[in-house]
C-alpha cells in the first residue's frame, strides 16, 4: 500500500473547518539564535494541542454508519488518544483509550475529559497496542493505529499543504520521527508540490527507530526521554515503506537540546512545546552547520507537557546558562557575616534563592562555617562579576 498525494488532497478537503488551520510564522528571534531563517507552524494550538486530530479525523470521517456504531479503540502515549477521543466524541462515536502506565497524567486526565474510557496498562507502547487489540477483538471495535494506517498518514500529510502555502520558499522540513506516520505523510505532500525540498528525520538518541530499521540493526532503545511522543521501539511498516525513498537524512537528538528547545518555545515564541514538540528545533540546534542560512520550516507538534515537567526543564535551562548558580564559600562563624556576604550580593543586582550553612563538616575549621547560596543572575557575565566581588572582599566561593 502506498500514499498517494491526491489522498492528501481529499484529507485536507475532509478536515476543512473541522480542525485548526493553524499558522506557519516567521520567528526573527530563533532566526537570530541558530543562523537558518526559521518559519514554525503551531500545531499545538489545535484545540486538543496537538496535529494528531489531523490523521484521527480523516479516519474517523470514513468510517461506516456500521463501524461508526460498533466503536473505535486504539493504543496511545497521549496526543493521538486525544485527537481520536476528542472526534469521536463529536462525531458521536463510542471510543476506548488504552495508555502505557507511563503516559504523563495531563494526558489521561484529559483523554478521559474528552470523553473516552481510558484503559491504563502496559510498560511500553507495543504492551499497550497488545492489550487494545485484545479488547478490538473482545467487543468488535475498529482499531485505529496511531501512525500504521494510510488514511492516518494523509490527514498528517496536510501540514505540508498548509505549510507550503504559507512558506512556499522553504528549503529544508525537518520532522520528528517516533512511528513514521507524520513523516511519511509530510514527506509525500512536500516532495510533491517542491521535489528540491529536503526531508529530515528527527529522532531521539535513545529511541532511533526509524535509523536502525535502515541500517538493518536491532532496535537499542534504551533510557529516559522527554520526547515521549516520538519514543517508539519499532518504526511503522506502512509509513517506513511511503518514507525511506523521500528522506535525505536521519539526526539523532541527545537529551539537552530537546530541553532547550522547549524552554526557547516557551521564552522566545512564548508557547509552550512538549518534548516531541520541539524536536525539529532541537535538531537545528544540535546541527547548527546542517541548516544555516537556509529557510526551514518547523512543526511545533504538540504542547501536552506535564507542568511539573515543564517547570523542571525551565529551571534546568537557568542552570545551563548560568543564571542559576549554587556558589560555597567558607567564612568565619560570626554574628554579621551573612548579611554581610548578601549585602555584596545584592549591591551586584543578583538575587537570592536559598541559603544553606553548616557549621559541622570536617573540611571547615571549628570556628568558620560552610555556606551554600543559590543565586539568580541576569546571565553567566553577571554570575563571573559577582564571584570575583566576592573574591575582592575575602571570599572566593566555588560553584557547585
Amino acid at each position: 500500500m502506498t500514499l498517494t498525494f491526491a489522498q492528501i488532497e481529499a484529507a485536507a478537503e475532509r478536515l476543512k473547518g473541522q480542525i485548526e488551520r493553524t499558522p506557519c510564522h516567521h520567528s526573527r528571534t530563533l532566526s537570530e539564535i541558530t543562523g537558518a531563517e526559521i518559519w514554525v507552524k503551531f500545531e499545538n494550538l489545535q484545540f486538543t494541542a496537538a496535529y494528531k486530530e489531523r490523521g484521527a479525523l480523516n479516519k474517523l470521517l470514513q468510517l461506516t454508519p456500521d463501524e461508526r456504531a460498533r466503536g473505535v479503540i486504539a493504543a496511545s502515549a497521549g496526543n493521538h488518544s486525544q485527537g481520536l477521543a476528542y472526534h469521536a466524541s463529536r462525531l458521536g462515536i463510542p471510543v476506548t483509550i488504552v495508555m502505557p502506565v507511563a503516559t504523563p497524567f495531563v494526558k489521561a486526565q484529559q483523554t478521559r475529559a474528552f470523553g473516552a474510557e481510558v484503559v491504563i496498562d502496559g510498560a511500553s507502547y507495543e504492551d499497550a497496542q497488545s492489550r487494545a487489540r485484545a479488547i478490538r477483538d473482545q467487543r468488535d471495535l475498529v482499531f485505529v493505529h496511531p501512525f500504521n494506517d494510510i488514511d492516518v498518514i494523509a490527514g498528517q500529510g496536510t501540514i505540508a499543504l498548509e505549510m507550503l502555502e504559507d512558506a512556499p520558499d522553504l528549503d529544508v522540513i525537518p520532522v520528528p520521527v517516533g512511528g513514521a506516520g507524520l513523516i511519511s505523510g509530510v514527506a509525500t505532500a512536500a516532495k510533491h508540490l517542491k521535489p528540491e525540498i529536503s526531508i529530515i528525520g528527527v529522532e531521539p538518541a535513545s529511541f532511533p527507530s526509524l535509523t536502525a530499521r535502515m541500517r538493518g540493526l536491532g532496535v537499542p532503545n534504551t533510557g529516559q526521554t522527554i520526547a515521549e511522543g516520538i519514543a517508539v521501539r519499532q518504526v511503522g511498516d506502512l509509513g517506513y515503506s511511503i518514507a525511506r525513498p523521500l528522506i535525505d537524512e536521519v539526526l539523532l537528538i541527545e537529551e539537552p537540546f530537546f530541553e532547550r528547545a522547549v524552554a526557547l518555545y516557551c521564552n522566545v515564541e512564548k508557547t509552550v512545546a512538549e518534548g516531541a514538540g520541539a524536536a525539529s528545533l532541537a535538531a537545528v540546534l544540535a546541527y547548527p552547520e546542517r541548516f544555516r542560512g537556509k529557510k526551514v520550516g518547523l512543526i511545533l507538534t504538540g504542547g501536552n507537557i506535564d507542568t511539573r515537567l515543564l517547570a523542571s526543564v525551565l529551571t534546568r535551562e537557568l542552570v545551563r546558562e548560568q543564571r542559576l548558580v549554587s556558589l560555597r564559600f567558607i567564612g568565619d562563624d560570626r554574628p554579621g557575616l551573612l548579611g554581610y556576604v548578601s549585602a555584596i550580593i545584592g549591591a551586584s543586582g543578583a538575587n537570592i534563592v536559598e541559603v544553606t550553612h553548616n557549621r559541622l563538616s570536617l573540611d571547615v575549621p571549628a570556628k568558620g562555617a560552610e555556606f551554600d547560596i543559590m543565586i539568580e543572575t541576569r546571565d553567566q557575565k553577571h554570575t563571573q562579576e559577582l564571584i570575583e566581588a566576592l573574591r575582592e572582599r575575602g571570599y572566593p566561593p566555588r560553584t557547585l
